[in-house]
């Protein structure tokens, strides 16, 4: 059973989101040869407040 987590920045739509899975799901189940009903996916969305990126807080840096 494989298991993708993915950390990023929240603000995306729940379409996006949902697209995001599909093909990442589609991908895994394709190079692995694994059924998708296997494959679990995890979005782990962080506010840029809380991620860090040359030194500074990513929310500082848009």
């Amino acid at each position: 059973m494989p298991v993708v987590k993915i950390d990023m920045w929240e603000g995306r739509d729940r379409e996006t989101k949902r697209k995001l899975i599909q093909a990442v799901t589609k991908a895994v189940s394709e190079t692995l040869n694994v059924s998708a009903e296997h494959i679990h996916i995890i979005l782990n969305e962080v506010p840029k407040d809380n991620w860090g990126m040359m030194g500074e807080q990513v929310s500082r840096l848009d």
